[in-house]
């Protein structure tokens, strides 16, 4: 059974469905902590109900750089996980948490990358920029974190189809809920590839 912590900064719907794949058996892993740079997020809320420690991290707790990122990685170190999961986590990574856990670090994106990824393409606005484009699929992509933003390697990636009729918000609930289903395979099967 390998060990993961996760990163948040919403409601935290794809935290709370890697959560309750875990309780039901079908991901071997333990959740050892969640931080958020967000203290009253959903996601905070779902974690305190499943009893796993919250840590709250952001530049209103830390508005020092350098004391911010070491109390990041400090929270890596005390718990050592195997790897680390951003679920809807809404801010770019500083490097020294990406030179610590390379290769380890995993997200997923509200599109098909390479296509409306990068910067400024987050939330929301990944919807409206696939509505606005008249693409007639879309999806999401699980991937590697690295130095460029939805640059890592990709992992694996679920489509869905863009309707004529729909809005961002309609196509967003769409992709959510492929999400879901798609991140816990994902991270099961790259743990697998690690022989964790």
């Amino acid at each position: 059974m390998f060990k993961i912590g996760v990163m948040a900064s919403g409601g935290g719907s794809n935290f709370k469905a890697i959560i309750d794949r875990i309780g039901e058996g079908d991901l071997e892993a333990q959740c050892k902590f969640l931080i958020v740079n967000n203290g009253g997020c959903g996601a905070a809320a779902h974690a305190e109900e499943y009893g796993i420690p919250v840590h709250h991290i952001s530049g209103k707790t830390h508005p020092d750089q350098a004391e911010y990122e070491s109390a990041l990685l400090s929270v890596l170190d005390k718990y050592n996980v195997d790897l680390l999961i951003l679920a809807g986590y809404m801010k770019a990574l500083p490097q020294s948490m990406l030179r610590r856990m390379p290769n380890r670090i995993l997200n997923i994106h509200p599109s098909l990358l390479p296509k409306f990824g990068g910067k400024g393409f987050w939330g929301i606005h990944v919807h409206e920029a696939v509505v606005a484009a008249h693409e007639t699929e879309s999806g999401a992509t699980v991937h590697l974190v690295g130095e460029q933003i939805d640059g890592g390697r990709i992992l694996a990636q679920v489509k869905v189809p863009v309707l004529p009729d729909d809005t961002p918000g309609v196509l967003q609930a769409r992709v959510l809920e492929q999400e879901h289903n798609l991140y816990w395979k994902a991270i099961s099967d790259y743990a697998k590839e690690l022989s964790l």
